[in-house]
């Protein structure tokens, strides 16, 4: 085993929430701090939601469930959260000044030897480095949703991250059992999300502009063999998290689209409080959600071609 046993994770969110139960569940010390005490709530239920997975999916037994629970704790006390930590990972929303605030205030709780991961998806570290005040200890370690089945982590270093906190890092990773992948060069969007983001922003435009309806086009996906599809996947990610990621690239890059698919998800979920797979709505209800019902992928009966053609737009 590391030395990094004791591990605080900092927002209690979708992937948060899934870093601090996945990384209890192998072993480790785990505290799980938020700033509001009713998204610490939502965390609790939603590690309820995983045990359930964690028996039925992963091959854990009752005594590894209470094992696991037992190595979980919860708070809203950023001081006590972080004491006893040898790893902080930090996966608040991606708002850039949330990070560097939230940085900025813990810096002089760490105990002197804590390592610090972001689980950004989207920033470089080096854009957290000096507000960590210990950027040799600092690097990026971003997981991806449903962790216990896509079991990776990406590990990107900014030019002061020291080779023994790289080193550190990925040895705690492969401790919870992730398969680590090296980001050879500092990239936006590391490898996952340098494909997935202008992809889901793609499935978004359909719906955002009225082309096809999110069901149409997770269909396309679904007939690839997939679980589910870009829409879907949407609801998985969380919607705070889609409409942050579009917000700040579309204001970034001057994508007017990326911005009018933001402002879609803000208007038609967040307004509304609906959050996805979080909330149990999003673009699907859940936890029955309609791509995973039969029928789904059926090819409709011929009844139904004249509805089908009231919808298609004259040329």
């Amino acid at each position: 085993m590391s030395r990094l046993d004791k591990a605080t994770v900092l927002g209690s969110g979708v992937l948060g929430g899934q870093i601090a139960w996945h990384s209890a569940f192998k072993g480790k010390t785990v505290t799980v701090y938020d700033i509001a005490p009713d998204a610490i709530e939502r965390c609790r239920a939603a590690h309820d939601q995983y045990a359930a997975i964690y028996l039925s999916e992963v091959g854990a037994d009752d005594a590894d469930i209470a094992a696991t629970r037992e190595r979980l704790t919860y708070g809203t006390d950023l001081a006590a959260a972080v004491a006893q930590a040898d790893l902080v990972i930090e996966a608040v929303p991606e708002i850039p000044e949330v990070k560097t605030a939230l940085y900025l205030k813990m810096a002089e709780l760490l105990p002197p030897d804590a390592l610090v991961a972001t689980n950004s998806s989207t920033l470089l570290p080096r854009d957290f480095a000096q507000a960590t005040g210990r950027p040799e200890k600092f690097c990026a370690l971003h997981f991806s949703n449903l962790i216990w089945a896509m079991n990776f982590t990406e590990i990107m270093a900014h030019p002061g991250t020291s080779p023994q906190t790289l080193t550190e890092v990925t040895e705690f990773a492969v401790e919870i059992g992730m398969l680590p992948i090296p980001i050879r060069k500092e990239q936006n969007g590391y490898v996952v999300n340098t494909w997935l983001v202008p992809f889901l922003n793609a499935a978004q435009t359909l719906v955002t502009n009225g082309v096809a309806t999110p069901e149409d086009v997770d269909r396309t996906f679904l007939y690839t063999g997939a679980k589910f599809g870009p829409l879907g996947m949407m609801d998985m990610v969380g919607m705070k998290t889609v409409y942050d990621v579009l917000s700040h690239w579309g204001k970034e890059s001057g994508d007017a689209q990326m911005s009018a698919n933001a402002d879609y998800i803000k208007n038609n979920f967040l307004d509304r409080g609906l959050l996805g797979l979080q909330t149990g709505k999003g673009y699907y209800d859940y936890p029955d959600p309609a791509y995973q019902r039969p029928g789904f992928l059926d090819v409709p009966g011929i009844s139904a071609v004249p509805d089908i053609v009231s919808l298609i737009s004259p040329q």
